[in-house]
């Protein structure tokens, strides 16, 4: 695997390294080791599933608060997605910041998204599915969110009107 720092500190991009032959490419797409080697927290608790039926369907922008805060490693399975980061680490040198990457089931790529970045993505094509590896349980008094559209972040998505869940259309204003 290789690992690719985003313009967030600490987030990576995991590119998998694929070895091929006449019969297609084996990669692997974890490996608690070589998290660790990088600084990385290897801990994998908890997996899910996001089934996605329409394009521009939009999940987010969560995270969860301590003691649950959670790293995640997403990966799209079917379909594509654009994914997106705003790092809220204060004191971090990317507070406030965004990145954003096109994941596909044919490209493979991966996002490794570190404690205390809120994430959230769109769907770019119909039947839609992204899996999520957890370093924490699910922890529903410690989610949180923060609206897709906050003027403090200035998050450019490729939908104007996204088919959105009730609860993520209505976070309140993030004050920095």
């Amino acid at each position: 695997m290789l690992f690719k720092e985003t313009k967030l500190k600490g987030a990576f991009l995991i590119v998998p390294e694929k070895l091929r032959d006449e019969r297609g490419f084996f990669a692997r797409s974890f490996c608690k080791n070589e998290f660790k080697e990088r600084g990385l927290d290897p801990e994998i608790v908890q997996s899910s599933i996001s089934y996605n039926r329409q394009r521009h369907t939009l999940r987010g922008m969560h995270y969860q608060l301590p003691p649950g805060a959670e790293t995640k490693v997403v990966r799209c399975t079917r379909g594509s997605i654009y994914d997106v980061m705003i790092d809220l680490r204060k004191g971090s040198r990317t507070y406030c910041k965004w990145a954003s990457y096109e994941l596909t089931a044919k490209n493979y790529l991966m996002l490794y998204i570190p404690e205390g970045i809120a994430h959230g993505f769109i769907t770019l094509e119909n039947d839609t599915d992204v899996l999520y590896q957890m370093s924490e349980y699910h922890a529903p008094k410690l989610a949180r969110g923060v609206r897709w559209n906050d003027p403090a972040f200035g998050v450019r998505w490729p939908a104007e009107k996204p088919i959105m869940s009730g609860k993520d259309q209505n976070y309140e204003d993030y004050t920095p």
